[in-house]
Parts: C-alpha cells; structure tokens; sequence
C-alpha cells in the first residue's frame, strides 16, 4: 500500500492474484470486527467482495462458520448460480440469494455486508429511512433506501433482484423487519458504511426515546455527506480498524 504525507492511500496492484489476496485478507478482518462489534447473529450474515477476474462470482463467509474464527483460508468462491468453486463449506442460500443479485445490479460494487446486528434490525422495523441528525448520519443523507418488502427469509433469487432494485445506486438499504445492507467499491468501504450505520440507527433510536431530535438543516446535511459519505471517506474509515484487528487478531490471514 502506498503511503504519502504518512497517510494510507488506496491500493494499486501489480496482478489479479494480488488484488484477490487483498480483498480475502479485508474480509476475513471484517468477519472478525463484526465479531467484535456485535453484529453475528446465529448463523445469519454475510459480507461478499466481487473477485477481480471472474466478475459473477464472489468470495463470501462459510455458512455456520462464527465470524470471530473466519481466516482468509476459510472464505469459499460462490458463482451466480450458487455453486461453491472454492471451498469446502457449504453458501448460505440468503446469502447467494441477496448478494449475487446485488452484484449483478450494480457491477460498480465490488462488496456488500448484511447482518442481523441489533440497532439496524431495530431500526428496520419502523420502516423509515434516517434522518439527518448527526455528522456520522449525514453520510446517508439522500443516499440509502428502503425495501419495504419483508416475506420472510430471503431464498429467492427474485426477492434478491427487488433488494436490488430498492437499492438502486445508493450506498445501503434498510431490509423493513430484517436489518442493514450496504456496498461499497472497496471492502472496506463497504464494512465501514455498515458499522457506521448501525451506529447512527442506534443514535436516532435512543435520540428519538428520550425526546424530538433537531434535525440537520437540508444545505448542510448535503454539504456534510460530501464531506463524509464519499467512497474514499469510507475506505479511510475502516484503515484504524484494519490496523487494530490485525494487531491483535493476525491469524485471520492465514
């Protein structure tokens, strides 16, 4: 990774082979933070990266695998029909249900995250978007959506397509009755809208139990989400928690 003024910059990479290692590394490190935050749930949750040479398939958690135990050696390649190319372990069906059709709408996204985690899942049940009512929340100002759809389980491929759909070109999505979904061009700034998110949905909840919260006027809640809810913002984000966790957790690259 390129550093200048002593600040982490995007990556470039020399080949294929190594763009794949670095996406399996930030997922694997992703598993383990969202470990750590809380956000597994059971079985439930996934975070997929679009593999770079092979552009329908995607690399995602095993499904029963706890994610504070994910290595990158543990992570499986699924195509968009479902079958597992790499690995050993078996997809979770939600997961190829919602991810494979979120990638295929929108080929600029190259990861996706989805949990049960307790604030968006709570959220998720008013069935309504955010509202602007702090910096961290201005990243989704005019800039997530809402399915307001819940059938259950997500094993169709056709509820995944109306995921998508709902989704449209913004960075996240509320799942009504279910949780949080969010994308990004990178990993990291994929996971880092999602911790983020979480956040905020838990910030309006208790804002809201105590009181009517004063909103962020419309021109510097645009001005704002400028400011921090650009992909670049995102993928900065996520590098202090990149450095943490593999401080403190290395084996998850192997």
């Amino acid at each position: 990774m390129k550093t200048e003024g002593m600040l982490p910059q995007l990556p470039t990479f020399e080949s294929a082979e190594e763009e794949r290692l670095h996406l399996k590394q930030r997922l694997a490190a992703s598993f383990r933070l969202f470990a750590r935050f809380g956000f597994n749930k059971g079985v439930a949750g996934h975070i997929t990266a679009r593999d770079p040479e092979r552009q329908d398939h995607f690399w995602v958690n095993p499904f029963g695998m706890h994610f504070s135990q994910i290595k990158v050696s543990d992570l499986i390649l699924v195509n968009h029909q479902g079958e597992v190319v790499e690995g050993n372990r078996p997809v979770n069906r939600a997961a190829f249900a919602i991810h494979s059709q979120v990638h295929q709408a929108r080929p600029d996204v190259i990861a996706a995250a989805h949990s049960h985690s307790m604030y968006g899942k709570a959220w998720s049940t008013l069935g309504r978007l955010l509202d602007p009512l702090t910096q961290d929340a201005c990243a989704f100002y005019q800039d997530h959506a809402l399915f307001d759809d819940y059938t259950g389980v997500v094993l169709d491929v056709e509820e995944g397509k109306r995921i998508g759909k709902a989704l449209s070109d913004h960075k996240a999505c509320i799942l009504r009755n279910h949780g949080l979904l969010t994308v990004g061009k990178t990993v990291d700034e994929a996971v880092w809208w999602f911790i983020t998110m979480e956040r905020s949905c838990q910030a309006q909840l208790l804002a809201e139990a105590v009181g009517e919260p004063v909103k962020i006027d419309e021109e510097n809640a645009a001005l704002t989400a400028k400011q921090v809810g650009t992909p670049e913002a995102g993928w900065f984000n996520f590098q202090p928690l990149w450095e943490m966790i593999v401080t403190k957790e290395p084996d998850l690259l192997e």
